[in-house]
């Protein structure tokens, strides 16, 4: 079965750079109603200019969001509601990379994540008068393995993994009507990454193990990483996976059986 984007309305946090615009970009290619939330309000302003003109004013709508506010989230997400009609898909996409400050990554991209899904499954599940829909989590290679430069950064998207799969099986269970799955891509063409060497803070001196990481996996582009994306979003037996996207591969992870 696959789900047709014409006409949904769709969420994407973190949407004005790298893979979260990438995210917004194909969305809107597939005909549905973006709205990007941001904490860079300059960037995501003038991208959603550019979306404007190229697919419709209607289609499109910036609204300045930090995932670590619980009232941002919630009026952001009651916004896109009252403009496009209810949310059919989400993708807690905002993240950061920075050792040195560990709470607020723990904060954006693990608490972030969580607080958004719970925001949004009062406007998405079927149990609360919603029509269902997806949420896609974006999480890392980090989330499969370790990033021994970045232990903070391998617990939250650990985090982000473990959250989506259990999130996937209580939808199933309770009837939410929701699918959940986990985006793991490998390194990506994005200021994040090209950051990582001056955001490891106490392990800036294994910037060499990271660079061996980065040879070993290769770097991919966000366009490749939005097909995944897509993919996730549009087929409907996808629920409860991690897709790992590399150069030269996308795959769904075989997690271990747990409790079949």
């Amino acid at each position: 079965m696959e789900m047709a984007l014409e006409g949904k309305s769709a969420v994407v946090t973190g949407a004005a750079m790298g893979i979260g615009k990438a995210i917004a970009e194909i969305l809107l290619q597939n005909g549905a109603k973006v709205a990007l939330l941001d904490v860079n309000e300059a960037a995501g302003k003038s991208l959603s200019e550019v979306f404007a003109k190229q697919y419709g004013r209607e289609r499109t709508l910036f609204l300045n969001c930090d995932v670590e506010s619980e009232e941002q989230i919630k009026a952001a997400f009651q916004k896109t509601a009252d403009t496009f009609g209810g949310i059919d898909v989400l993708c807690n996409n905002a993240g950061i990379l920075n050792e040195k400050l560990w709470e607020k990554s723990v904060s954006v991209n693990l608490v972030g994540v969580i607080r958004g899904t719970y925001l949004a499954l009062e406007h998405m599940s079927k149990l609360s008068g919603g029509r269902g829909g997806v949420v896609i989590n974006t999480a890392s290679l980090a989330g499969l393995g370790p990033l021994p430069s970045c232990p903070v950064y391998t617990a939250t998207k650990h985090g982000v993994v473990g959250f989506t799969r259990a999130m996937a099986a209580a939808s199933t269970a309770s009837g939410y009507g929701i699918r959940f799955n986990a985006l793991c891509p490998g390194f990506v063409q994005t200021d994040l990454f090209t950051a990582i060497k001056t955001n490891l803070g106490q392990f800036s001196h294994m910037t060499d193990a990271t660079e061996q990481l980065v040879k070993k996996f290769g770097v991919i582009n966000v366009s490749d990483v939005a097909g995944a994306v897509l993919e996730m979003v549009t087929d409907e037996t996808k629920n409860g996976e991690a897709c790992f996207v590399s150069p030269t591969e996308k795959t769904y992870v075989n997690f271990p059986k747990f409790n079949q």
